[in-house]
């Protein structure tokens, strides 16, 4: 269900910058290790976060894909759900994939009997809405505020954004669905960019956690 503690600092060459942020990936469930990875990668300390202790040390946190509705009983059972939701309500950055998103939304369209949120966009988003595990597809997406060439984006059961508030703004659409959306100091993709390789969407929340870190 979860994984020993994990803290793992920048690739080789690629020491954190002054003021360099502190980030947490949520150790839950979901895919932690490549989070962690992609996260060294654009250059910053990442650790596994599971206790409120661990999520008062870091600065910014990544919820990953996984399963959303395991990660709300989770976060519930392991004393997360109130600390994250204040968190997220003081601004911290947050940057969820996939499960991730949902987690991140006001309103799910179709929750599980139970299922909570810890909010931070203006977001209605509906589970599982590109199809089940063998519908899984990748797919190019140009994502606002990722210079270059298009984002590979794997969809594994992802869902879509049905509709935003007037605070949150799209960054990026995939066959006229939402996939990618940010409000202040938080970011989501329905997406998992952490499983391709290239790291600019955190690199991207990089930048976001740095200049809240800095502000």
């Amino acid at each position: 269900m979860t994984s020993p503690s994990t803290t793992i600092t920048t690739a080789p060459g690629a020491a954190p910058g002054a003021g360099a942020p502190v980030i947490g990936v949520l150790a839950l469930q979901g895919d932690v290790r490549e989070h962690l990875t992609a996260l060294a990668a654009a250059g910053v300390t990442a650790r596994t976060v599971r206790r409120p202790e661990e999520l008062a040390a870091v600065d910014a946190l990544v919820v990953p894909g996984g399963e959303s509705t395991t990660i709300s009983k989770l976060a519930v059972l392991f004393g997360m759900m109130e600390p994250l939701r204040a968190r997220v309500r003081d601004g911290m950055p947050v940057y969820g994939t996939c499960a991730g998103m949902i987690m991140l939304a006001g309103t799910i369209l179709d929750p599980r009997s139970g299922q909570e949120t810890f909010g931070g966009i203006d977001m209605t988003v509906r589970r599982n809405a590109f199809g089940r595990q063998n519908e899984s597809f990748e797919a190019a997406v140009a994502v606002k505020g990722v210079p270059g060439e298009p984002v590979e984006g794997v969809f594994i059961r992802a869902p879509w954004v049905e509709s935003v508030g007037a605070g949150a703004e799209v960054l990026a659409e995939h066959g006229g669905h939402i996939v990618a959306v940010r409000q202040g100091n938080v970011l989501a993709t329905s997406f998992h960019p952490e499983l391709t390789g290239d790291h600019r969407v955190h690199a991207l929340f990089v930048a976001m956690a740095t200049a809240a870190v800095t502000r």
